[in-house]
């Protein structure tokens, strides 16, 4: 063997540096850097197969990046040792040969003889042509690497067409010495060689994902499902239709929901949307995808982003499509299952639900039944728990029915003992600019949604010119399910055998809850949405220039000191460039003037920068609180504030799906300190707090921020007012929801604030849920609202917020004295 690798070592050296020339790796992943080789031991590289191309291409790798070299050779003890080695197959396909032995005994006899020497095996994996981000035609169709193994003929494809679409992904070292703790040499050989299969086996399901199965056998397993079976015979035994004719609908129905992912038409897309997002935007900034890559090896992923647009879904698959992740299947409401699109949106992936389905049990078996399979083969998933996009810009609430589904697969999955675990992905997406952005306002205003069609989306197509900014997506804490369930019930769930245990209907609610909150955790200030922030805290929506970097100066310091949120980002750059770019997009207007330039948003500004202001609103939401107390009140000590604030602050979290930190208290003492570093409140020689009455730039500043808080405490106030007039059980919550909303309309008109998400339903209804869920109230046996004097109490308290000028004027509005 010795001979025969010396022989051969021109022409690997030769075939080594024509691969080099040659081929343009896409994806090096960890950074050669960041490997943790020790220096002075021997560096095995395993590869997951024998392949020339693999070892050669490695080869030129470790020399390009400084590595210890794979085509190297070590003396130990008097035998030459390869650097590289490769796994044996598991077992042959064509021929029953006996399975190949793993190649590690001879080290490990070394290892056993020396015990100074150690030896690092270093696993790599090599992805051509099948990898996500590969270009479509059809010799990279055929060269793409698969699940199944290819042959010599397909390699070398690979090798001459995807030159530039290669994936290589290194593992951490394995110390082969900690391995053998006194075992028998062959019993550690075969112990290093499964640890090995199994990275192998999950870098592959990472990057590849499971194996897709014919669309046809998937749609004809549902049909003949258990469960698809129970909701046939109930209908059966109607003696409406026949039990043929049922299976022939489920059938139907398995063929309107089902994906049918392909691999030509993803690559297709990676291209179109490459195309598209070089066109629309100057860019795409990701953060945390680091933490998901090495989730996506052993859990089903289900990712949960926040829906602020049509491009969220294309966005999302994309990015996981570049960096080395398999795209999910993703839920899409039926109205998108049009001509052209629709098929277009099925073969990447894309799978099809009406918008309800309660009163059709056939089609809710057949449903559920899909994304069992999908969650329990291990398929990654992504659907938007809240329904629709948000017109308002508001995280909306949680809708419980994809989360129901969800978690129901998977206890039916762990009471079966099958499937892995599972996991919630939370993900941000950010626009400073959404292409939507001016049919959300004519819905706002009442205006009728329109239907999509292919026609709409030409239309859309005229935008392309515009310019859009840049895109944020923010991977947030993940959930894992089942470390999520033992902390909210304890370990007993994973005994239950019940399809839908007690606990079930109480906790997706809260399920949801947690996820909306990490999603606002993750959170992106960007220019347009921090001038927002600023500009419609103004009472005309006009600021002069010096005072608006000064208050978005003030506004990043605040995020960088007491952060809103744990994992949200701030755009880089300066004020004076965040004004440029607003003004760029077209967000903003500037009026030139001799004594300094005066930045201002016309009425259809505002209105839009309204939906960008509430994609953050919550990151500031004690901040703004804390400069609202003193508004009014130019003193406070610690516990003033606390016990003027803490009453209502879980219902302004949860209004805004705050992150609510685990000590209020702690938090205000840090908010206090920060507006003390900036320069808006001083220290007392009582130990309390107090505002900078002489200064007229902390005084102005206060006041943007406080204002910030203003429209969230109005709608607060008319609610309790027209619920306290009503007097405890003289109102339904449909009844109070709809009172508060006309008022507040009404303040809105006589205020001359244009904004209809001011007034919004929704905020109301949500409100009063969360003085039901704060034992605030509750609701007697007609349904109607009952509370008692801890209310008034609490209310009476919260007028002290309210200088006596805005207490009057929503006096007025609800037309009741004091």
């Amino acid at each position: 063997m010795a001979l025969l690798h010396t022989l051969t070592t021109p022409l690997r050296a030769l075939m080594t540096r024509m691969i080099a020339a040659w081929v343009r790796p896409r994806l090096i992943e960890p950074s050669p850097d960041d490997l943790g080789i020790t220096a002075g031991q021997p560096v095995i590289y395993v590869l997951p197969r024998t392949a020339w191309s693999d070892a050669w291409l490695l080869g030129s790798l470790t020399s390009c990046h400084g590595l210890p070299g794979a085509d190297r050779r070590y003396r130990l003890a008097g035998r030459l040792f390869p650097g590289c080695l490769a796994l044996p197959l598991p077992r042959r396909r064509l021929r029953r040969l006996p399975r190949g032995e793993p190649p590690f005994e001879a080290l490990i006899e070394r290892l056993e003889a020396d015990p100074e020497l150690e030896i690092q095996l270093v696993p790599v994996s090599i992805f051509w042509g099948r990898a996500p981000g590969k270009r479509f035609g059809f010799w990279r169709l055929v060269a793409a690497d698969s699940w199944q193994l290819t042959g010599r003929l397909r390699r070398l494809l690979a090798v001459l067409v995807n030159r530039r679409s290669v994936e290589v992904h290194f593992g951490a070292p394995l110390m082969l010495r900690d391995l053998c703790h006194g075992r028998e040499s062959a019993l550690t050989n075969r112990k290093v060689a499964r640890l090995l299969r199994v990275h192998f086996r999950r870098i592959r399901t990472r990057v590849l994902g499971p194996d897709i199965s014919h669309r046809r056998t998937l749609i004809e397993g549902m049909a003949s499902s258990p469960g698809v079976g129970r909701a046939i015979d109930e209908q059966t035994g109607t003696g409406r239709q026949s039990r043929q004719r049922l299976k022939r609908r489920a059938r139907r129905y398995g063929h309107e929901i089902a994906s049918n992912m392909t691999y030509p038409v993803l690559r297709f897309m990676d291209g179109l949307l490459r195309r598209l997002w070089n066109r629309l935007y100057d860019g795409v900034d990701v953060r945390g995808l680091d933490v998901i890559k090495p989730l996506a090896e052993d859990h089903t992923l289900v990712y949960v982003p926040c829906h602020r647009s049509h491009v969220d879904y294309l966005l999302l698959s994309y990015v996981l499509y570049q960096e080395g992740l398999m795209p999910p299947h993703i839920a899409a409401g039926r109205n998108l299952d049009m001509p052209l699109i629709g098929p277009l949106l099925r073969r990447s992936g894309a799978f099809f639900l009406r918008r309800s389905f309660r009163d059709n049990r056939l089609y809710g078996a057949v449903f559920n039944e899909y994304l069992h399979r999908l969650i329990a083969r291990g398929h990654p998933l992504e659907y938007f728990m809240e329904g629709g996009r948000s017109r308002s810009g508001r995280m909306l609430p949680a809708r419980p029915g994809m989360l129901a589904m969800t978690l129901r697969s998977f206890l039916r999955s762990h009471a079966a003992g099958q499937g892995q675990p599972l996991a919630f992905v939370p993900v941000y997406i950010g626009y400073e600019r959404v292409i939507e952005s001016a049919s959300y306002q004519r819905e706002l205003r009442g205006g009728k949604k329109h239907k999509e069609t292919p026609l709409a989306l030409l239309r859309v197509l005229g935008k392309l010119r515009q310019p859009f900014g840049r895109v944020s997506l923010n991977i947030g804490e993940p959930l894992r399910l089942a470390d999520y369930l033992d902390h909210e019930l304890g370990t007993h769930w994973r005994q239950e055998q019940a399809s839908q245990p007690a606990w079930f209907n109480s906790l997706v609610p809260r399920l949801g809850e947690t996820l909306s909150r990490r999603i606002n955790a993750a959170a992106a200030l960007n220019p347009v949405n921090l001038v927002a922030l600023v500009l419609l805290a103004t009472p005309h929506h006009a600021i002069e220039e010096r005072l608006l970097e000064r208050q978005l100066s003030l506004l990043a310091a605040l995020q960088r000191r007491t952060p809103g949120a744990t994992r949200t980002s701030l755009t880089a750059g300066e004020p004076a460039e965040w004004i440029t770019q607003a003004l760029s997009l077209g967000m903003i207007q500037r009026r030139q003037h001799p004594l300094g330039d005066i930045l201002l948003a016309a009425p259809h500004q505002a209105g839009q920068l309204g939906w960008y202001r509430n994609n953050v609103l919550h990151l500031f939401a004690l901040a703004g609180l804390t400069a609202f107390a003193f508004r009014h009140q130019a003193r406070h000590t610690l516990d003033d504030l606390e016990t003027l604030l803490a009453p209502g602050w879980p219902i302004l979290a949860r209004e805004l799906m705050v992150p609510t930190p685990p000590d209020l208290r702690q938090a205000l003492a840090a908010m206090l300190e920060a507006l003390v570093e900036e320069g808006l409140l001083e220290r007392d020689a009582q130990g309390g707090w107090r505002r900078i009455d002489d200064c007229l730039e902390a005084g102005e500043s206060i006041e943007l921020l406080g204002q910030l808080m203003q429209p969230s405490l109005e709608r607060g106030y008319l609610l309790l007012a027209v619920l306290i007039q009503a007097g405890s059980e003289g109102l339904t919550a449909e009844e109070l929801a709809e009172h508060s909303r006309l008022l507040t309309e009404r303040l809105a008109v006589l205020s001359g604030l244009d904004a209809p998400e001011f007034f919004d339903t929704r905020l109301f209804v949500s409100l009063v849920e969360s003085l039901e869920l704060e034992g605030w109230l509750w609701r007697n046996a007609a349904d109607r609202l009952t509370f008692d004097g801890r209310l008034r109490d609490a209310a009476r308290r919260s007028r002290r917020l309210f200088d006596p000028a805005l207490r009057h004027r929503l006096q007025l509005i609800t037309r009741r004295d004091d």
